[in-house]
């Protein structure tokens, strides 16, 4: 989910190949993090103690075994719930892989994306990974649609890199290719995301009597219930999402991918300001499982190598 409380960003967003091994990769599922909370935390402590970048994270995590995450988890093929219930998706398994690297569980929570960072301030949350674009309004807590400063600001983990992508009803695509194609058009978006703020920035330089049409939902879920519906022309996500919506929407029937990815930008995981122990442990374990091939193998199952960063990077967002 980006400029504002968006998720992702930025132009020609690595094109995320083999989207149909998703599809496939979905059967193989790991054990999402969230349901690995049944464990008490005295078997948390001591699996701590004994991994190797535990000694990294700050007292009060590593005596509690535990790192509270709040996400979106209604966001697939990143975070979303299985059939079964289970949290799945890229992120709840590179914070698996994480976690035996710090000896903690990462504990997702589900929120509202627009609302996510609110919780990290309120100590809700020890962190927030949701598909979240690392941008300097974000870094420094500024409001896009104002220019306000509204909070301190977060602190980005940078853990892989996506674009934002435009997909319609298939066989009807209303003649989109670009942004500026969407003028005169009904566009389906999360609240708070990239694509929102990118459809608010085009709206603006339409024609007179031709602007864009935005409605803007909880979740991207409902967004394309809307468009699947009839009830808009087009819908816009970060590219893993558009393409995994594309590939198992009606078996692959419902939608299409038009044009090119815009605006590629990192996703990153928010750590509140000044809990610089916890974001270098996190940066830590991020380039230990980069190291070891952890990282590349969760890409591989959701069919997202092209996102992939060679290293972990804080603040790279732009």
């Amino acid at each position: 989910m980006t400029a504002s409380t968006t998720r992702r960003t930025t132009a020609a967003r690595s094109r995320l190949a083999a989207v149909g091994a998703i599809a496939v990769a979905g059967a193989l599922l790991l054990t999402g993090c969230g349901d690995q909370t049944e464990e008490g935390n005295d078997s948390g402590t001591s699996e701590t103690s004994a991994a190797p970048l535990a000694d990294k994270l700050p007292a009060d995590i590593r005596k509690a075994g535990v790192i509270k995450v709040g996400s979106d988890i209604a966001y697939a093929p990143v975070e979303f719930k299985d059939g079964s219930g289970k949290t799945v998706g890229i992120d709840p398994d590179l914070a698996d892989a994480m976690g035996k690297q710090l000896g903690v569980k990462f504990e997702f929570e589900n929120g509202t994306f627009d609302t996510l960072l609110g919780g990290l301030r309120s100590d809700r949350y020890d962190i927030a990974m949701s598909a979240m674009t690392d941008t300097k309004a974000r870094q420094e807590g500024i409001d896009s649609d104002t220019g306000k400063k509204v909070g301190e600001g977060v602190d980005f983990v940078d853990y892989f890199t996506a674009g934002v992508s435009i997909y319609t009803k298939k066989g009807d695509d209303q003649g989109i290719k670009t942004w500026a194609d969407l003028c005169g058009k009904k566009l389906v978006v999360q609240r708070g995301t990239v694509s929102h703020d990118l459809a608010k920035a085009e709206a603006e330089k339409c024609p007179a009597g031709k602007t864009i049409t935005i409605e803007a939902f909880d979740n991207d879920q409902q967004a394309q219930t809307r468009l699947r519906a009839g009830g808009a022309d087009a819908g816009s996500s970060d590219f893993p999402v558009a393409a995994y919506a594309v590939k198992t929407s009606g078996g692959g029937k419902d939608f299409q991918l038009v044009g090119e990815q815009v605006d590629a930008a990192p996703y990153g995981i928010a750590v509140a300001k000044g809990d610089t122990d916890l974001r270098d442990a996190l940066k830590a374990a991020l380039d230990a499982v980069i190291e070891n091939g952890e990282y590349q193998k969760v890409l591989e199952k959701w069919g997202v190598t092209e996102g992939a960063v060679e290293e972990a990077a804080v603040n790279g967002g732009k």
